[in-house]
């Protein structure tokens, strides 16, 4: 069976790279204020015209962490607003993780391109792993991940692009990485990341706002627990008032970096307990949803059929060549080849795979987990709230 159809059997899905996808959310965006042109590697008028943003002298574009379509139709009661202000749904990238999907929302391109292919990546330069997020392992950001962002292309052309974040983002290496480019604006709380990008709206461009309580809940406590309820009605709530007092010639677009699945009570292996799954294994890296295995070449097949036969059903394993055949990361560059493991695993279902010789106690009990290819964490929304 190709890799296409084995992905699919097992209830995995493609992301639609070049179509309704988060590659797309910003690029349409700053279509929407006349910025299309400074966009060099899309075709941001297409996006925009595919996304169905009209167009505005400023739009504000919000970034739920953690909030997929399924978990917000699953709380639709809890989230009026941001129910009322949807457009459809687009999807995330492979993998379905913070830091692969903000370089996808940032630069417009897949990790084959950007090399920000999970959570943890092999650093080709040591040997060893690197921490995506911590920027904890690599080196200069502007080097990982060399392709411009299109905040910077825009603030380029003299368009006005605005960041609002923690305080501490501002000097992070993923900001650098993906989100580097016009003026960055530190804000601990969301209701003051809303007052500044009602400040903003005033004048012509674009604004960006991330916001993380959804996914931290996610992780702690589970998507279906009373806290994630609260970070998303604490959402609905602010993002409601900055609708209500945009100016009548901007917009608001809301849209996700991924869902997230419960895996409590899903099958769950430990490559540091499980001799079989260490066997030839020289780095793990990914995560527990999304696994990235760098083995020596005349062990790629070996180490593929030997975990495809234990996690069965729980799991689609692929070789490198097969992870290109099927498109996940999209087209693959030679810089970002080595940071993509000789063999990718996609967990099915709510199944993990962990290895306590390098994870913390804390990590391998996170309730909600992403990372991987089901409807739940692929598929995010695309909401719109027009100013009046």
């Amino acid at each position: 069976m190709d890799p296409v159809s084995r992905l699919k059997a097992a209830g995995l899905e493609l992301p639609d790279y070049g179509g309704r996808e988060l590659g797309a959310v910003l690029s349409a965006s700053l279509a929407a204020i006349g910025a299309a042109h400074a966009v060099a590697h899309r075709d941001a008028e297409a996006d925009r015209v595919r996304l169905g943003i009209p167009k505005a002298r400023h739009v504000v574009v919000v970034l739920l962490d953690g909030l997929g379509h399924f978990q917000l139709a699953a709380r639709k009661g809890h989230a009026p607003f941001l129910r009322s202000i949807e457009s459809g749904v687009v999807t995330a990238g492979f993998p379905t993780t913070t830091a692969a999907s903000l370089s996808l929302f940032g630069t417009g391109l897949p990790a084959g391109r950007t090399g920000m292919s999970g959570y943890t990546a092999r650093n080709p330069r040591t040997g060893q792993l690197a921490n995506l997020i911590s920027w904890e392992g690599a080196y200069r950001a502007e080097e990982w991940q060399p392709m411009p962002s299109l905040l910077a292309e825009a603030d380029r052309e003299g368009f006005t692009v605005t960041t609002l974040g923690r305080r501490t983002f501002a000097g992070s290496g993923l900001t650098h990485a993906v989100l580097r480019g016009g003026l960055f604006i530190g804000a601990e709380l969301l209701a003051d990341r809303i007052d500044v990008a009602l400040g903003i709206a005033k004048q012509p461009g674009v604004s960006y706002c991330y916001w993380g309580e959804i996914d931290a809940a996610g992780h702690r406590h589970g998507w279906q627990s009373d806290e994630w309820v609260a970070a998303l009605e604490d959402a609905d709530r602010e993002l409601r008032r900055l609708a209500d007092s945009l100016p009548r010639d901007s917009i608001m677009v809301v849209t996700a970096d991924h869902g997230m699945v419960d895996v409590p009570g899903a099958p769950r292996w430990d490559v540091g307990e499980t001799s079989s799954l260490g066997q030839d294994i020289e780095l793990v890296a990914g995560e527990p949803r999304a696994l990235h295995l760098h083995v020596r070449e005349s062990d790629v097949a070996a180490v593929a059929e030997r975990w495809q036969g234990v996690l069965g059903d729980d799991a689609v394993v692929l070789t490198r060549l097969e992870v290109e055949t099927a498109g996940l990361f999209g087209p693959i560059s030679l810089e970002a080849r080595d940071r993509i493991g000789d063999v990718v695993v996609a967990m099915a279902g709510r199944a993990t795979v962990v290895d306590s010789r390098v994870q913390s106690t804390q990590s391998m009990s996170l309730i909600g987990m992403h990372g991987s290819l089901t409807p739940e964490e692929l598929q995010v929304p695309l909401l719109l709230a027009e100013g009046s």
